[in-house]
């Protein structure tokens, strides 16, 4: 039997017995098998700062355009340094306005590493060293919009800014027309004896097209919509033309270059206020963009022209973490953004790489390989096994079926089809186990960025008073102080190795120390500046010193963290 007061996960707590990797008994109960509001993001937010106030703050970075706040919470040990002498970890989801799910599994982040700090050895450790910076959602407009408002699956992409989407001069304020006040919009079809489609046989609910040569009793009409100006077109000017993942201050070009830009880079008030906080925050050195959908571990650049800025070391990190991610998350596969997928100009995953230097990851969530776990067709499978799925395991629960509506304009016609909450985002009972696994390809990105240690300090006497230090300060994790790109445009600060309570007389960087060859930094020679400290490396430094035989020892990088020794 157990010790009085010990949880042993053998024995029940309370009601409860413990399923391995999840919190038996937490202090904030979530549902993660639904999806929630902006409000709802901010209640649970709310109890994890009220539940756990040493490991969890939340402030506003920042107002959106339609002045909602926008959400971080700062997670760490916060007794041990200050979260800025740490490492720190972004974290963000819903940059586009129909990707929710990345809200839930960025927050499912939050609440389960302070609901298992002390209880599980690799949280706690990664909480006592590095610091995350979670906002679940910096699109909330978009969010609510998406959500209380009439849309298909792949709308809106962007906020609620209203445009001129079809250039006729008329700019969108209502979105489109729900005709039988649903919530969902979803197709117009209408019996025509010269239709090229017919009813699936199998599920009547499916059109498929027919075979050349025959008519079939369909006509597919398009989105539920008017044509409102008369100009042939449905639903133009709708909510969400431009595209806020554009809208990044690298490698940024204009919409007739790109469409979906805005007006310039940082445009956006959500962004401006993302790019302010991560500028403010330089130890930020990983960072994970949640987006849906495809079941992708993407790594930049967004253009073929930048990939060589990506330098050898460089992309051995990313390999290694991608190909750990490919195991993690069945159905995931790690690309490269351009090469892999489209590309993008001005793009959040280059401005995080190559404007501030950080390791980032963008995470598409979701894959049709998980509804039956057969390889995909498509971005969300074939229709085919979609249809089955929602009939199978769904009891037809994502599908509206086929009505009859009067339309002013087509006359007689059906409405009908799949709900704009399916094909993008997890049906519910998939949702935990989706962000449990990408939580935890995001936990090990996080725990390789700089880990810094004093490994070794040696003290020789020279003579006359005079002491020889050296100090091997070794980066016992896989990404380095400073990337590639960061040491070319010298993006942050070196890093600081210093010595103090002796007069130091001279200091250098220690390039081979076994034939003694050293560069030698004559000014302020007791602060020495480390461009680099190279996962799964060291550096190693020396002074000669007089006086003083209790000297400190500090490393201050502004990614890697502050740590300090201190000669007894």
């Amino acid at each position: 039997m157990p010790v009085a007061g010990q949880v042993s996960d053998g024995f029940p707590v309370g009601n409860f017995f413990k399923a391995p990797g999840t919190p038996v008994n937490p202090k904030v109960e979530v549902s993660w098998n639904r999806y929630y509001t902006y409000d709802g993001l901010l209640e649970i937010s709310q109890q994890l700062v009220k539940a756990y106030p040493d490991l969890v703050t939340l402030e506003s970075i920042g107002k959106s355009y339609e002045g909602r706040d926008i959400w971080v919470l700062t997670v760490t040990n916060f007794s041990n340094k200050p979260h800025r002498e740490k490492p720190g970890f972004w974290i963000d989801g819903n940059i586009h306005a129909n990707e929710i799910q990345c809200s839930e599994i960025s927050l499912y982040t939050a609440w389960y590493l302070v609901e298992l700090y002390g209880k599980n050895s690799f949280i706690t450790d990664l909480l006592d060293e590095k610091v995350f910076y979670i906002a679940p959602s910096i699109n909330p407009d978009g969010r609510e919009y998406y959500m209380r408002q009439a849309n298909t699956v792949n709308s809106p992409r962007s906020g609620t800014i209203p445009l001129d989407d079809d250039g006729d001069g008329e700019k969108a304020e209502d979105g489109y027309d729900d005709l039988n006040g649903d919530g969902h919009i979803t197709q117009m079809r209408r019996r025509s004896p010269f239709g090229q489609f017919r009813e699936d046989p199998d599920d009547p609910r499916r059109m498929i097209p027919v075979k050349p040569g025959e008519f079939g009793e369909w006509e597919l009409l398009g989105l539920e919509g008017l044509d409102r100006d008369g100009d042939g077109q449905i639903n133009e000017d709708r909510i969400g033309y431009y595209d806020p993942n554009r809208d990044w201050g690298w490698n940024w070009q204009p919409d007739y270059v790109q469409r979906g830009a805005y007006h310039y880079p940082f445009a956006l008030p959500e962004n401006r206020a993302v790019k302010d906080f991560v500028m403010n925050h330089p130890n930020i050195a990983g960072a994970q963009s949640y987006h849906n959908t495809g079941g992708m571990l993407l790594r930049g650049p967004g253009t073929r022209e930048d990939e060589h800025l990506y330098s050898r070391d460089d992309r051995r990190v990313y390999d290694a973490l991608g190909e750990l991610g490919d195991k993690m998350i069945p159905g995931y596969r790690y690309l490269v953004l351009y090469q892999d997928l489209y590309t993008v100009y001005g793009g959040q995953i280059d401005w995080f790489h190559f404007g501030r230097g950080i390791f980032t990851f963008t995470n598409e969530l979701f894959t049709s390989y998980l509804y039956l776990h057969n390889q995909p067709e498509g971005w969300f499978g074939s229709q085919k096994d979609q249809y089955f799925f929602d009939k199978y395991l769904l009891f037809e629960d994502a599908f509206v079926p086929w009505e009859d509506f009067e339309h002013p304009q087509f006359g007689a016609i059906q409405i009908g089809g799949f709900k704009k909450n399916f094909g993008r985002i997890n049906p519910g009972f998939m949702l935990e186990q989706d962000a449990h696994r990408n939580m935890a390809f995001t936990l090990h990105h996080a725990y390789h960025t700089p880990k810094l240690e004093i490994h070794e300090v040696t003290v020789n006497d020279l003579g006359g008073g005079l002491r020889e230090v050296i100090a091997v300060v070794a980066n016992t994790r896989l990404i380095p102080t400073h990337s590639s790109i960061d040491l070319i445009n010298s993006i942050e600060r070196p890093n600081y190795i210093s010595l103090e309570g002796a007069s130091v007389l001279a200091g250098m960087i220690v390039h081979n120390r076994d034939l003694n060859l050293v560069e030698e930094q004559k000014v302020h020679p007791s602060v020495i500046e480390v461009g680099n400290i190279p996962g799964m490396g060291f550096v190693t430094v020396k002074w000669i010193i007089d006086g003083g035989r209790n000297f400190n020892i500090t490393v201050d990088s502004a990614k890697g963290g502050k740590i300090s020794y201190s000669q007894p």
